[in-house]
């Protein structure tokens, strides 16, 4: 979920051309920064598998890693989905 709500800020502010500028760097912070503050105690606040990545290779613990590369993959497509189903240029 906090893969989703980053990549539906993304396609809304950097690709989108009515909204392209130097909010877009704010916004996006802003969203990695609540990410982190709210998802982080929960989760790790893991949004991207490379991050992962290092604590299971350091750590040998490989428990449920799966869900840390599968979470952000698919959250990434929910959160791109969702942003042209509200634009309506949805497939």
């Amino acid at each position: 979920m906090l893969t989703a709500f980053l990549m539906f800020v993304i396609m809304a502010v950097a690709t989108d051309t009515r909204a392209v500028g130097p909010a877009a760097a704010i916004a996006i912070g802003g969203t990695i920064g609540l990410d982190a503050l709210f998802g982080g105690p929960v989760t790790g606040a893991s949004m991207n598998p490379a991050r992962s990545l290092g604590p299971a290779l350091v750590g040998g613990t490989w428990t449920d890693y799966w869900v840390y590369v599968a979470g952000p993959v698919l959250g990434a497509a929910a959160g791109a989905l969702a942003y042209q189903l509200v634009r309506g240029d949805a497939p």
